[in-house]
């Protein structure tokens, strides 16, 4: 079991409902661990590899409808 963190930054900043919408959908996700939303549009997720993989999170942000500036 492997523990890891990824990140994202989208196109436009994250407000409240962003923010609210965000964690509930990825922490939803099954071994997502963690997830913290900036008010500047960047996104952690802490995540075990045994339960999602940092592709799976990407494709969750962008179903959301967010547009993605860069990932890591």
């Amino acid at each position: 079991m492997a523990h890891l963190s990824t990140y994202f930054s989208l196109e436009n900043a994250a407000d409240g409902h962003d923010e609210k919408l965000l964690k509930r959908e990825l922490d939803a996700l099954p071994g997502v661990t963690s997830v913290s939303v900036s008010d500047r549009g960047c996104v952690a997720v802490d995540y075990d590899t045994t339960g999602v993989r940092q592709e799976q999170i990407r494709q969750r942000v962008q179903e959301l409808g967010y547009q993605l500036r860069s990932a890591e």
